[in-house]
């Protein structure tokens, strides 16, 4: 197990060092939500912390939806499987061959 090959995310130090400059990249960006003035359609953008709101509020509704949606787009487990025959089975020589001639096997 020595010889497995190493990630830049096995060490906790790096997933530290990522989070950091994460948390670093959200601080700058709400201090500069105060600074740089936005350019407004609606009164509401306006207001602390609207986009925030507004993309946490979109992401719970969009995984609403996607649960409800679920209820009737699942499919069973075995849906691609159903017909199939055992895994590694060889198909009927007879039926290729009368197909490859186009004739119908009826077996009179």
């Amino acid at each position: 197990m020595d010889n497995e090959k190493k990630h830049i995310f096995d060490n906790p130090d790096n997933i530290k060092r990522v989070l950091t400059i994460f948390y670093g990249c959200c601080g700058l960006l709400f201090a500069l939500d105060f600074i740089i003035h936005r350019h407004v359609v609606h009164s509401w953008e306006n207001l602390w912390g609207f986009y925030p709101v507004f993309g946490f509020v979109a992401c719970v509704i969009l995984a609403l939806i996607a649960k409800w949606m679920r209820t009737f787009l699942m499919r069973p487990e075995d849906y691609y499987d159903e017909g199939d025959t055992e895994i590694g089975a060889k198909p009927d020589a007879n039926a290729a061959h009368s197909a490859a001639i186009g004739g119908n096997d009826v077996g009179a």
